[in-house]
């Protein structure tokens, strides 16, 4: 009786560890396509994603691009193969990543599109910002300023990251609202930061040597912001330099602090990770979700920086 005993509660055992195999072979699996591990921005995107997906029972795998486009593509289809149940992408080419997108539709996985908006992509669903409106915005607080502070004119040097789309819709929104404001603002050069940061900072400190009399700088995306700070600090030119751009760092808020960094867009790099993932979870559920899900910006100042200092602790 003694092992008979035993024997049954091996067994039922086995069928615990078994229905629990099956409920770990069960879980959602979503793959998160991104651009690169090094940018903040990216790393929070992560993080956001990762706590969504435990909430949510969902495995969560990241794929780093490392700054390739082609590698997004290949990851993709890799994930298509694997039969993920769906792809979260930070895009780098938003039009050579379609086909991608499309192979995966074709497979039944759905993708979310985070950050970058795929035009006329077979995404079911893009979380993000509005990028040429923020630049817009960000590009009428930098008419503003230089009406109010800076006796009505400026000249402007760009550092952008000219594979990526998105940062180059902050640019195009940025100078649309300059030339609509009626400043008068000179734009220079704009240089190439490739989104690398030892690049990024190489170009502008090559664009403000060539333009000595420059009294401004515009970031669109962190590694250029990293590098535009870099540069105005090696060249001890805090006194004459204002920089505005997009996405905080810890050397953006002394400069700020410091008076010299007059404007930072800051997303919610967190938030856009979570909604991705909530929104795939949604998705996995039979339910449906909105085409655009939109995450608002905030322009960080001296004025308000004091709520974003625990991000850099």
């Amino acid at each position: 009786m003694r092992l008979s005993r035993r024997l049954g509660l091996g067994i039922a055992a086995l069928s615990i560890f078994a229905a629990l195999g099956a409920t770990a072979a069960e879980a959602d699996t979503f793959a998160l396509v991104t651009i690169n591990q090094q940018a903040l921005f990216f790393n929070q995107i992560n993080d956001g994603a990762k706590a969504a997906a435990k909430a949510a029972g969902a495995d969560l795998v990241i794929y780093d691009a490392n700054n390739v486009p082609a590698a997004q593509n290949t990851a993709i289809e890799n994930y298509v193969t694997q039969k993920v149940d769906g792809i979260i992408l930070v895009a780098i080419d938003v039009n050579g990543v379609k086909p991608a997108i499309t192979e995966a539709k074709k497979a039944g996985i759905p993708v979310i599109a985070i950050d970058a908006q795929i035009p006329d992509g077979d995404n079911v669903a893009f979380v993000g910002v509005d990028n040429m409106k923020a630049g817009e915005e960000i590009g009428r607080f930098f008419a503003d300023y230089v009406k109010k502070e800076m006796k009505g004119e400026a000249s402007v040097g760009v550092i952008g990251a000219l594979n990526s789309f998105i940062q180059n819709q902050r640019l195009d929104g940025f100078k649309k609202a300059v030339t609509d404001s009626g400043a008068k603002v000179e734009f220079l050069d704009t240089v190439d930061g490739q989104n690398v940061q030892d690049v990024a900072l190489g170009a502008a400190e090559n664009l403000m040597t060539a333009n000595p009399a420059m009294s401004t700088l515009y970031a669109t995306g962190e590694p250029a912001l990293i590098g535009a700070v870099s540069a105005v600090e090696s060249q001890g030119r805090q006194s004459d330099v204002k920089v505005f751009g997009w996405d905080l760092t810890a050397q953006a808020v002394k400069g700020i602090d410091e008076g010299w960094v007059a404007a930072v867009v800051q997303q919610d790099p967190a938030g856009e990770g979570k909604a991705a993932v909530e929104a795939l979870a949604t998705l996995k559920k039979g339910g449906k979700v909105e085409p655009i899900i939109n995450i608002p910006v905030t322009i960080v100042t001296k004025a308000n920086v004091d709520q974003f200092r625990t991000m850099f602790k």
